[in-house]
């Protein structure tokens, strides 16, 4: 585990609230110089505390105005149904995360959708139809309240 010191967890949170944001600019904002917080940020990557930087988008600006957490338990184990679900879950574009979890599902996915009747149609005719499926539970997100961010 990496030891970071509050400078480091404060620019961890600038980069998390805008990961576009230069050295430079997020050194004056912080009180550092240029180098300086450059050198921390390549530090915190090298070191993999910063895994890389992605942009946040809008997925309802995108024409996407559902999405679902869907709970799905296989419906024959081992290894092969493992692979067969998974190589096919990852080919439908509308399914943005797939996560293998303990508990009642074996997976829980993050699915987006145009509408509900959109959803429906990627359900049944592109997740319903994998090897393995069984057993389904979706769950419509309804509001957002906070964002993802650093620890």
């Amino acid at each position: 585990m990496t030891e970071l010191d509050e400078t480091d967890r404060r620019i961890l949170r600038a980069l998390a609230e805008d990961a576009t944001e230069g050295a430079g600019a997020l050194g004056r904002r912080l009180g550092l110089s240029q180098p300086a917080a450059w050198r921390r940020i390549r530090r915190l990557e090298e070191a993999g505390v910063i895994a890389g930087r992605a942009i946040d988008l809008d997925r309802e600006a995108l024409g996407f105005g559902v999405t679902v957490f869907l709970g799905i338990k296989l419906a024959a184990r081992g290894r092969e149904g493992l692979d067969a679900f998974e190589r096919g879950i990852s080919a439908i574009p509308e399914v943005q995360a797939v996560h293998h979890v303990l508990g009642r599902f074996d997976y829980r996915l993050i699915v987006v959708a145009r509408d509900l009747p959109d959803f429906e149609r990627v359900l049944r005719r592109r997740i319903m139809v994998l090897p393995s499926v069984g057993e389904v539970e979706a769950n419509v997100l309804l509001s957002q309240e906070r964002r993802p961010g650093p620890l």
